[in-house]
């Protein structure tokens, strides 16, 4: 289902992304150019679920975290499938255009049933239909995502005879969809092609000025930009204030959704137990710690780690959950075994109410 473009090196066996070109014969190189130019990144892996519908909006409303109900045509959002206890089952991103919500995600979303047993997103979204004009199907042949990074995303887009959004979440177009995206970086938007013709939209891309850029350099953008990815950097006890969901993906005042209360409560008047924060890994790329290995000060373990990236600046780092008590200065062990690194806590990702870092000095640290 992904393109395997020309000159692609492909991921280790058995990684997250071992269907995506991992990079294209240097990496680092390729996460300067979404700095400075423009790359284009094969993510044909997510699924895609499509809402179509007279009831859509409405039925989603109550179905996710976000409040659709009155989401513009033309325009998309991130939201949450929650479970009762307000923990999260599956991340997705939104496009509404003509007449059809468009939603993708991550590859084998999803979510908790009636019952308490997991089944696929699609399968949920499919039990909850009731009597709601909404025929929610499987579009993951129908369309492939591609996504353009970097300051010159628009000239690239006007070479390929798109148009460009200029509002976050922004959707244009009809045959291809082109969704402003708010990460990674300050330049990014998520091309939504027709799946028959994905290699086609590749090629007139990389002709229109994108550089080839792998999942190797993606997901270090990401790390950078302190976005979470279900399954990675975070566990079966997750809550959306512990990994920055809030607001951007969960609206603490609608009402109506499945773990609802759980949101509105901690928002208000509580403080989630752990914060993901970004962490400087000691290391070389041969020992670095792995997805899940426990976060410690001294013998204790005080988090997990989520994803590990090579940065071409930053070098290691990782998102990490972290207890709420652990004070931005603590030194850290991360890892386990022979892959036990030293690391330390990125300043600039540490929220306000953080124990040891109060309001006026996040304010300093922030600018």
């Amino acid at each position: 289902m992904t393109l395997n473009p020309p000159g692609a090196i492909p991921a280790p066996e058995g990684t997250v992304d071992a269907a995506l070109p991992w990079h294209f014969g240097d990496p680092f190189a390729e996460q300067r150019a979404a700095a400075r130019a423009a790359v284009v990144v094969d993510r044909s892996h997510r699924e895609l679920i499509a809402v179509p519908g007279e009831d859509r909006l409405n039925w989603l409303h109550l179905m996710i975290s976000q409040h659709v109900s009155a989401l513009p045509d033309a325009m998309g959002t991130e939201a949450l499938v929650l479970d009762s206890q307000g923990r999260i089952d599956a991340h997705m991103v939104l496009a509404h255009a003509g007449g059809t919500v468009w939603l993708d995600t991550e590859p084998g979303a999803q979510a908790t049933g009636a019952r308490g047993d997991k089944q696929s997103l699609l399968a949920y979204f499919e039990s909850m239909v009731f009597w709601s004009k909404v025929e929610p199907r499987d579009a993951t042949s129908e369309r492939a995502v591609l996504s353009l990074i970097g300051p010159q995303v628009p000239e690239v887009l006007a070479k390929a005879g798109l148009p460009s959004p200029t509002e976050d979440y922004q959707v244009l177009g009809d045959e291809v969809l082109v969704r402003r995206m708010p990460w990674p970086g300050k330049n990014a938007v998520d091309l939504l092609v027709p799946r028959d013709e994905a290699t086609a939209w590749w090629t007139r891309l990389t002709g229109a000025g994108a550089r080839p850029m792998g999942s190797w350099g993606f997901e270090a953008l990401r790390v950078e930009s302190l976005r979470p990815r279900v399954g990675l950097d975070t566990d079966e006890r997750t809550i959306p204030h512990e990994v920055n969901w809030v607001d951007s993906a969960a609206h603490v005042a609608k009402g109506c959704y499945r773990g609802q209360e759980t949101v509105a409560k901690v928002h208000n008047i509580g403080r989630p137990p752990r914060r993901m924060l970004l962490l400087h890994l000691d290391g070389v790329p041969e020992v670095l710690p792995e997805t899940g290995d426990p976060v410690r000060v001294g013998d204790r373990v005080v988090g997990r780690v989520g994803t590990v990236a090579q940065h071409h600046e930053l070098g290691s780092i990782a998102l990490a959950l972290v207890k709420r008590s652990v004070t931005p200065d603590t030194e850290l062990l991360a890892g386990a075994e022979d892959r036990q690194v030293q690391a330390s806590i990125d300043p600039d990702s540490v929220p306000p109410d953080t124990p040891g870092l109060g309001r006026e000095a996040a304010r300093g640290l922030h600018g």
